[in-house]
């Protein structure tokens, strides 16, 4: 009868998760609500303690990262990015994911992503690379950086659990930074040939016949060609052309080739501070401020003795910490730039910020709920798993991830269950990385936005299952989580 009733309660979570996601946004963490309203009231069990700490960190971080983006801050990092990427065109699939994980580390949100698939998409088509690879795994790699910066919602929800059993933040980011590192770049190496090549993919060349998007450059195509049949790249062109170019046309085209950012004029991020009357320089003053908050987080959490004490006297929970810091940078932020505050509490990030909160509020707690009232039999379930193989849990964090879409929700809900399973924190630290699986079922926000901004279609859905994010996303997860578990025997 208990295994029906857990058997039922998931069915009835996961038919709320579906709802939620076809509805999309906010609505996945209303529909939390609905499975939570429908366990309480129809099955009578007690609702489990929502998870206030999480979505106050969320909230605090949500503040200071929407302060810097309405100062500029958010634009100017991501024209370092763009600088970085563009410097290095032929290496994008693995320069790419890494600066999406660089960002998304400082960031702690995969949002910082968003403006990034455009310059990693447009990158890849001029220098004749198929979009998919470094796209597919930026995506990636912006899942692992979650799961390995100080000021993420996800990194709140593990603290809350491994900080008492003896594991510090610096702790938790030395087994969790290079783990999901070499995860990303293990995603990196098997995307570096997937696919056909453009010159030889015929939806593209289609495409392309349609003028739904532009060709390769003439020079680029040139010299792939030059390189694939050991021939000059003059000798190539003629041959992309039809005819040999005069000196003006070739220089023309390898101008084109060799495309560099438009230098004069006001900058992009320079442009929005002042729209959003902010002064002069704003930009790299916002994204200073921040970048020293999250490394205040860090130092803080690093020397547990530096922190305020609480009512007992002992140094205050790194979540708390958090939560005052970014307050904290905001206040700055929107005092020193003097960004009308207006454009603050309406950036996109204030928005996608508040369906973060909801999404954890609603999901989080219905999964807590659900675990809860039925903790004995999946304890019971998962200890003989886990008391001969540990490293099994991390399927489970793995399988929660699919169905919660949220790396902190299934952090939040699963990890007090590894360490009543008698789990070590390195351990459960070292499996954490298991909980990225939101790209299995192609509907999380990044996944289908990546979609949609690849106009050549490499990026692409095929029977649910099978999209462009399948493979790198395994691999990436396996690898993280190898090294991560290779990581914690040394703790």
């Amino acid at each position: 009868m208990d295994v029906t009733i857990l058997v039922l309660q998931l069915v009835i979570m996961l038919l709320c998760i579906w709802i939620g996601s076809r509805q999309g946004g906010i609505a996945l963490g209303f529909w939390g609500g609905v499975g939570l309203l429908v366990i309480t009231f129809g099955f009578r069990q007690a609702p489990a303690e929502p998870p206030v700490d999480v979505m106050l960190i969320i909230l605090a971080v949500t503040c200071a990262t929407a302060a810097m983006q309405a100062a500029g801050g958010i634009a100017f990092l991501v024209r370092l990015a763009e600088g970085i990427i563009r410097h290095y065109p032929r290496r994008i699939t693995v320069i790419a994911p890494l600066v999406s994980y660089l960002f998304t580390f400082a960031a702690g949100t995969g949002h910082i992503l968003y403006p990034l698939l455009p310059v990693i998409h447009d990158t890849a088509l001029r220098n004749g690379i198929r979009p998919e690879r470094p796209m597919s795994v930026a995506v990636i790699a912006s899942f692992q950086g979650i799961t390995a910066s100080p000021v993420s919602a996800a990194m709140a929800a593990l603290i809350v659990v491994v900080e008492p059993m003896g594991m510090s933040l610096p702790q938790i980011m030395l087994i969790a930074v290079p783990a999901t590192l070499v995860g990303v770049l293990a995603a990196s190496l098997v995307m570096m040939n997937w696919g056909k090549e453009l010159e030889d993919d015929p939806v593209f060349q289609e495409r392309v016949a349609s003028g739904e998007v532009e060709d390769i450059p003439a020079y680029v195509k040139a010299q792939r060609m030059a390189k694939r049949r050991n021939i000059s790249v003059d000798e190539a062109l003629v041959e992309v052309l039809g005819s040999e170019p005069s000196p003006e046309e070739r220089e023309s085209l390898v101008a084109l080739a060799e495309h560099r950012p438009e230098e004069g004029g006001q900058l992009e991020e320079d442009a929005l501070a002042e729209d959003n009357g902010a002064r002069a320089g704003s930009p790299r003053i916002a994204a200073a401020i921040f970048l020293v908050a999250v490394l205040t987080v860090v130092v803080l959490g690093a020397v547990p003795g530096w922190r305020p004490p609480n009512a007992d006297g002992e140094p205050l929970n790194i979540a708390i910490v958090i939560q005052i810091v970014m307050l904290g940078a905001a206040a700055l932020i929107a005092t020193v730039t003097r960004v009308d505050v207006k454009h603050i509490a309406t950036s996109s990030i204030a928005r996608t910020g508040l369906v973060a909160i909801v999404g954890i509020f609603g999901l989080a707690w219905l999964g807590l709920t659900v675990i809860e009232a039925n903790q004995e039999i999946i304890v019971d379930g998962l200890s003989n798993m886990v008391s001969h193989q540990p490293w099994t849990f991390a399927i489970a964090l793995f399988a929660a991830s699919v169905v919660l879409f949220s790396q902190a929700s299934t952090t939040r809900t699963l990890m007090p269950l590894g360490a009543t399973l008698g789990l070590a924190a390195p351990q459960l630290v070292g499996m954490w990385p298991a909980v990225n699986g939101s790209f299995f079922l192609p509907t999380y926000g990044t996944v289908v936005a990546a979609l949609n901004f690849d106009r050549t279609s490499t990026t692409k859905i095929g029977m649910v299952l099978n999209h462009s994010f399948m493979v790198p996303g395994l691999v990436a997860v396996a690898a993280a989580v190898a090294a991560g578990l290779l990581l914690a025997s040394f703790f």
